[in-house]
């Protein structure tokens, strides 16, 4: 599911989209040494598994495979289109289990076919030798916002707030290439990696848009349409504990856009100011292929 496309049931029989249906999907079911199962959503308008949902699997697959360390980072490369209405079957392979440092490769298959491929690194945890971090930018608040209204963002058990309604379907409107978004889950799940699957599976939503901010006649309403994105690789590195039932910020800027790619820096905030998450995304951007060159979107 994405901020920008969300994939609505396609018939009665579907499950809603509501906070407890991603964590469904995101904490996956051990299947034996280094195997896991991410169950399928089911029919939908757009069937095409968000590369933040794969990435927050991957974050909980990891976590339950070494549950004596912390997953500090995991990283994914994605080369093919997963179904919602298809189970997601997660390898992960422990290639280093130190008393201190592991390091795992993970990789994401459905059909037999390769989804995604990544590596996490998990960590002992130890006390402050020393302690600095990016100071969070200065935005209006949550509560001086209103909810994104734009339809088909909707996620029961989410709020989510866009400053200066940065995040608008007319191709028009034109600003620099950052968003900041707040978003706050109504439920705290009952464990650490859930929290983290949470704060993850959203990271992946605002690279598309905010790098169509600055160009008139390109907007994020246009993905999937009239031009052709994906998200290609992500990168979450979590660097204390958050709890996504609180106000959490999303600071999304590009730092590059051309080629037919875009890519993104990002930092997550608490709302006292406090670092939790840094990410980075990598994403396609480019027109459609002629018709009659082969198929539309490449991903």
């Amino acid at each position: 599911m994405t901020a920008e496309t969300h994939p609505a049931a396609a018939d009665p029989e579907a499950p809603a989209w509501t906070q407890a249906e991603l964590v469904r999907l995101m904490d996956v079911e051990p299947q034996g040494a280094g195997r896991y199962l991410a169950p399928a959503h089911g029919p939908t308008i757009r069937n095409v598994v968000e590369a933040g949902q794969m990435l927050g699997s991957a974050v909980v697959a990891a976590a339950k495979e070494v549950p004596r360390q912390r997953v500090t980072s995991v990283s994914m490369i994605f080369s093919r289109v997963a179904k919602h209405t298809e189970p997601l079957s997660i390898e992960v392979d422990m290639l280093r289990s130190g008393r201190t440092l592991g390091t795992g490769q993970i990789h994401i298959r459905q059909d037999d076919s390769l989804c995604c491929a990544g590596i996490a690194l998990l960590d002992a945890t130890a006390p402050d030798l020393v302690r600095s971090a990016a100071p969070m930018p200065q935005v209006t608040p949550p509560d001086g916002l209103r909810p994104m209204a734009i339809p088909g963002t909707e996620l029961l058990g989410r709020d989510i707030r866009v400053v200066d309604d940065a995040y608008d379907p007319d191709p028009d409107r034109i600003g620099p290439p950052e968003l900041f978004v707040w978003t706050q889950f109504r439920d705290a799940p009952d464990s650490d990696h859930l929290h983290a699957a949470l704060l993850t599976q959203s990271t992946a939503h605002w690279t598309v848009a905010a790098a169509l901010r600055p160009h008139a006649g390109f907007g994020e309403a246009m993905a999937h349409r009239s031009i052709s994105t994906g998200i290609t690789m992500a990168t979450i590195t979590f660097h204390d504990d958050a709890d996504v039932s609180q106000w959490l910020l999303y600071a999304t800027r590009i730092t590059y856009a051309g080629r037919g790619h875009a890519q993104s820096e990002g930092q997550v905030f608490t709302e006292d100011g406090r670092l939790v998450a840094s990410y980075r995304v990598h994403a396609m951007l480019r027109a459609f292929r002629p018709r009659g060159s082969g198929s539309g979107e490449l991903l």
